[in-house]
This record gives structure tokens, C-alpha cells and sequence, in this order.
């Protein structure tokens, strides 16, 4: 038996490798409409590399001048610095080629040893260059020589956004020292952004705490400004503290356009981060994510960096320069890393041991925050274990005392009662204060949570929904003898009000003005409900919720001894009158605590007003009347 051989396929030669084409419109399209938020950072670019070209030529020459000088008139910026240059091969290979930059190394070792050693120091980090700038040129022009070879000739690199570009060398005198400078011509519509205010402004604000001497020209004769304003403010020698809390004061209110209630120091030395954090002087909410300004070695990386600091720090702005923290590719934000959120966790560090201190040692000071921020803290301290064990003992909360801090509410009571309502507060406040109950409003949003949390931080507080029966233990109770004087009356009231699910009781209070306090807790309400839903409800049901009935204790009505009112209507002979008296002291002390009124309370309202109504015509009608009425009947 013979093999067949197996057929092998043929090889393909592999292709030659071929380049990337860049469409250079269709880059700057998505450099400015998807990279950049704005045409404006095209000044940030011209800077960057100037700046990144002055830094490179002090690693090898430290004697080198440092200057940089920007101008714009007539359409055209500007910049003219004295940095590291280029040679015509170098203009090839790192004006036109995306990727490239001017900060690799240049295949000198010892310049290239030297440029690692400040490679650090260098703004730019992706290689765009000046092609980001055509997103308001038309043309770039570029006159640079080289301080790396100084026999080399001065060269020419013209650029136009239709992706063309030439090169060539000029006489030594077109550019007798090293260094480069950039002028950009406006591209149609884009004339707004080569005004010369505005370039100064735009330069300003990337540019004022960079770290070469920067000038502006505005072309109309007179002397350059300067665009710099080293050292950063806060960093900065004040004669007093109170001079220098002025000049952060002054500060703010140029950057963020308010005067802020105090500023915080953020310098992180080891982490490589300084600057400062200013307190808003008005309520915020907390969802709010605040926009802080970032500079990176000096240029301003973002106006707007929500991630630089915990979101509980929302009552605060802040600006910071680092030489740490990584950008994003558009350099516009911070990149979310783990040495950012060391660097967050350090700044909400310091934030927190500003508040300590303020506790600690100006308490007038912290009041003047919490009366602004009070809110907020309260929110964001419900899920911050850190934040609340700080602030807690100094959130201001309305209580029977009055309005204060639990530190000083709870020196005087460790038994600590709330209500869930800001109207059962109102109505309990005046007679708790004056028998010495604490209670505290907690119907104002975050409160009764806090309260909840508040025996983590002092386990020494036992603290507990105000109920019914702590109410009336803490009431003084009518002697015995006068107490059963009154049985008769008090069966009387406690029959008329069996209907609405309501105990009465006597007990002797202050103030004396008050003649009937309603009680009731949350089992109270939830029995209520309960009995209103079987009274409603088929048989089925009615079973069931029949079933369900606890031993909950029942709404109070608490009649004051001590009140004159109470005392006549106690000795009142006729049991009608006495009922419907009593019917209407409980509408008056429901009304009084601004509870909804179920309908059976409306009816019994309704029915005690018409009584009293009929009984206050019966009593006062004039006698003869009433014989004139027997005489009709004849």
C-alpha cells in the first residue's frame, strides 16, 4: 500500500510595513472639539514648551538666561524664549511627528544624562507640541536654534493647518542666540482669542506661578508686564497672621469671586502638594462637587478638579500646586490613581485637624461655620465615622433648653429624649424645660439619625424617642386626697374619650397657662392606625388586625391641676356639660399639637363646638324671653 504525500500550502511573503497617515484637519478637529474643552489652552501649550525648553537648557547650561516673553497684536501671538532650540534634523523629527518630543534623548550622553535628571521638572507629558496650537493658527512659524550645537545655523520650521510644512536654515543673524520663537496667525473666527487682553488674561491664569520670569507685550509701546507673581500667596512672608489672612482673604475673592469664612493650609511637603483651601461663606449642599484649582509645577492643570478632595470637604475650594500628581491626557483634570487618593485622604486629613482645632481652641470661630455649614456637616456626618465623632458634640440642635451644641446639652441631661416631629417638640418644649425633661427637636432633615449614632460617639448618653409615659413620670402628681375628689370627673372624661383610643390622667404642671397637653408616641399612633383600619376593614380582616391588637400604651390626655380652667370644670354638676367640656379641652390640646385630625376627631370637635355653643345660648337667655316662649305654647 502506497502513501499519498499531503499537499503543504504555499507561504506569502509578509507585506512591508507602512506608517500612520495623519490627517492634520481632522487632528485638530479632535483636539478642540474632543480633547480640549476650550481654544483657550493654546496659550498653556505656548508656555509649556517654552517653559519645558528653558528647563532643558538649564541642565546643561546653568548660567543660561531664563527669560520668556509672550506678546499679541494684529491677529498674531507670540513667544519668544531662551531654552534649548533646535537643529533643522531635530525641527523634522519633533515639530511634525505626533508622539515625538523635543524632552527624549538626543543621543548625546552627556546631555542626555543631564536632561534625565530634570526630565522631572518638564510640564509636557504626550508629545502634541504645536499642533494643538492650530486650533485658533492658520500658520505657525518657528525661528529656533540650537544651544546643544552651537555651530549649528538658525532654522526656519512654517507649519499651515492644511498639514503642510517646510523647513530651512537662516543666517547665523536671524537668531544670533539659542533659544526658539513661536508666532501664530489667527485662523478665521478664531481672532477672539489673539486679542491681546486676552491673551494676557489667558497667560495670567495658566502662567502665574510658573517658574521663569514671563512678560507680556501688547505691542502699543509701552513696558512689558509681568505674567508671573511668584511665590504662590500662601506661600508667602506676612508681617502677622492677621495680615496674611487679608492677603488669602484678597486672594479668593480674585480667584473664586468670594470672601471666604477662613482658609486651611494644604501643604504636604512629602507628597509634593501646597496650597490652600478656602471655606465657602455660604450653605452649599453636599451633592454639590465642587470644581478646585490645580497647578501643575506651576501651570494651571484645571479649574475644576472634583476629585482632589473627600466629598465630604464640599464647603470648601481649593488650589494647590504638585509636581506629583499625574494629569489626564488632555492635561485638563487629574488622573484618579492611587497617589491621588493618598494625596485626597492626606488633604481631608488636614481639613479634619482644622475643625479639631477650631473645637479645640475657637470655638467662636467653629460656631460661625456650623451656622453656615451646619446642614451639610449633618448630612455627610451620618456616613463618616471620622467626621461625625469630630463634629457631632458641636452641631447646633434646637432642644427644651434652647438652641446649642449636644456638648453642652449633654453636660446637663445624660438622658436624652427627641421627637420625630417638629411640632410634638413645640407643644412638649415649655413643660419639659420647666420639670427639667431633655428633649431635642430631631424633625428637621438628618437630625434623628445623628441622634441614633450619638451613643457610638458618647456611650455615657442613653438617648430615646420621647414616649407618652417619660412625659408624665416627670409631671408632678396630685395629692391623693384631691385626686380622689376628682374620681367621679375623671371617670366621666375618660369615658368621653374611650371613643378616640385616649387615657386621661391628672397631674399638677407648669406653666400654669397650659390647661391640656396631648400625648401620644409612635406605638400609640401605630395602635391608632391599627384600630382605625379594623373599624374599616371586612370581616377577614378585621379578624386579623384583631389579632394583631398589643398591648401598646395609648394616647394621654394630661389635664393640668394647677390650671383655674381645669379646676371649675372638674366641680361642674352636670355630667353632659362636663363631657362636652372635656371633649373640647381634647380638641384644643390636639389642635395645639398640629397633628392631623382623623375624622373621628373632626366629629368630636364638631360636636363639642355645637355643645358648648347650645349650652353657652341655653344658660345666658333672658328670662322673660323663655316666659314668652311658654305663653306661644298656649
Amino acid at each position: 500500500m502506497t502513501s499519498t504525500p499531503t499537499s503543504t500550502p504555499m507561504s506569502t511573503p509578509a507585506s512591508a510595513p507602512h506608517s500612520f497617515q495623519v490627517d492634520l484637519r481632522g487632528l485638530v478637529d479632535l483636539l478642540s472639539h474632543h480633547l480640549y474643552s476650550s481654544p483657550r489652552v493654546y496659550v498653556r501649550e505656548l508656555l509649556q514648551n517654552a517653559v519645558d525648553a528653558v528647563t532643558a537648557r538649564q541642565a546643561i547650561d546653568p548660567e543660561a538666561r531664563t527669560g520668556i516673553r509672550l506678546s499679541a497684536s494684529g491677529g498674531r501671538v507670540t513667544i519668544e524664549d531662551s531654552g534649548i532650540g533646535l537643529t533643522a534634523a531635530e525641527a523634522h523629527s519633533f515639530l511634525a511627528t505626533i508622539g515625538r518630543s523635543s524632552k527624549r534623548g538626543s543621543g548625546d550622553e552627556l546631555h542626555d544624562q543631564a536632561l534625565e535628571a530634570t526630565r522631572r521638572e518638564f510640564l509636557g507629558q504626550f508629545g502634541i507640541g504645536l499642533l494643538a496650537c492650530f486650533v485658533v493658527a492658520r500658520q505657525i512659524r518657528v525661528v529656533t536654534r540650537s544651544a546643544r550645537d552651537p555651530q549649528a545655523a538658525p532654522v526656519e520650521w512654517l507649519a499651515t493647518d492644511d498639514g503642510s510644512y517646510t523647513v530651512r536654515e537662516l543666517p547665523h543673524a536671524a537668531r544670533p542666540e539659542p533659544g526658539t520663537t513661536v508666532v501664530l496667525e489667527a485662523r478665521p473666527g478664531a481672532a477672539e482669542w489673539t486679542v491681546p487682553a486676552k491673551v494676557e488674561e489667558l497667560a495670567r491664569d495658566y502662567g502665574s506661578l510658573l517658574p521663569y520670569d514671563i512678560t507680556f507685550d501688547d505691542g502699543e509701546g509701552g513696558e512689558p508686564r509681568p505674567v508671573t507673581d511668584r511665590p504662590a500667596v500662601w506661600e508667602r512672608a506676612f508681617p502677622t497672621p492677621a495680615a496674611r489672612r487679608v492677603a488669602l482673604a484678597g486672594h479668593c475673592a480674585e480667584l473664586f469671586g468670594f470672601t471666604p469664612l477662613d482658609s486651611i493650609d494644604l501643604d504636604l511637603p512629602v507628597a509634593g502638594v501646597r496650597g490652600v483651601a478656602y471655606v465657602l461663606p455660604d450653605p452649599t449642599s453636599p451633592a454639590h462637587r465642587a470644581g478646585h484649582r490645580v497647578h501643575l509645577k506651576g501651570m494651571l492643570l484645571t479649574q475644576r478638579a472634583d476629585n482632589l478632595l473627600p466629598d465630604w470637604a464640599f464647603f470648601v475650594r481649593a488650589v494647590i500646586d504638585t509636581d506629583t500628581l499625574r494629569p489626564t491626557a488632555s492635561r485638563e483634570n487629574l488622573y484618579d490613581d492611587e497617589t491621588l487618593s493618598a494625596v485626597r485622604e492626606s488633604l481631608g486629613a488636614r481639613i479634619r485637624g482644622w475643625l479639631a482645632e477650631l473645637a479645640a481652641s475657637d470655638p467662636d470661630r467653629l460656631a460661625a461655620f456650623l451656622r453656615v455649614h451646619h446642614l451639610g456637616v449633618k448630612s455627610m456626618a451620618r456616613h463618616d465615622s471620622e467626621l461625625l465623632g469630630l463634629m457631632l458634640p458641636w452641631l447646633p440642635f434646637e432642644t427644651s433648653a434652647g438652641s446649642m451644641s449636644l456638648q453642652e446639652f449633654a453636660a446637663a441631661h445624660t438622658d436624652i429624649h427627641f421627637t420625630r416631629t417638629v411640632e410634638e417638640f413645640r407643644q412638649i418644649a415649655p413643660i419639659a424645660a420647666a420639670h427639667g425633661l431633655g428633649v431635642i427637636n430631631a424633625g428637621y432633615t438628618y437630625d434623628a439619625d445623628l441622634l441614633a449614632l450619638l451613643p457610638s460617639v458618647r456611650p455615657e448618653l442613653k438617648v430615646t424617642e420621647l414616649d407618652a409615659g417619660a412625659v408624665t413620670e416627670r409631671l408632678d402628681p396630685v395629692p391623693t386626697a384631691a385626686e380622689l375628689a376628682l374620681a367621679p370627673f375623671l371617670a366621666t372624661a375618660r369615658s368621653r374619650l374611650e371613643a378616640q383610643s385616649c387615657d386621661v390622667v391628672l397631674r399638677a404642671f407648669q406653666p400654669v397657662t397650659v390647661p391640656a397637653l396631648y400625648l401620644d408616641d409612635r406605638q400609640a399612633r401605630q395602635e391608632r392606625d391599627r384600630t382605625a383600619a379594623m373599624e374599616s376593614a371586612d370581616s377577614l380582616w378585621s379578624g386579623i388586625l384583631g389579632a394583631l391588637r398589643g398591648s401598646a400604651p395609648r394616647a394621654r390626655l394630661v389635664l393640668n391641676h394647677n390650671n383655674p380652667l381645669i379646676r371649675r370644670i372638674s366641680g361642674l354638676q352636670d355630667e353632659a356639660l362636663t363631657g362636652t367640656a372635656v371633649e373640647s379641652l381634647y380638641g384644643q390640646a390636639l389642635l395645639m399639637s398640629q397633628r392631623p385630625l382623623r375624622p373621628a376627631d373632626s366629629a368630636l370637635l364638631n360636636r363639642a363646638f355645637l355643645g358648648l355653643l347650645e349650652w353657652a345660648t341655653h344658660s345666658t337667655a333672658h328670662p322673660t324671653d323663655a316666659r314668652d316662649g311658654e305663653e306661644d305654647q298656649k
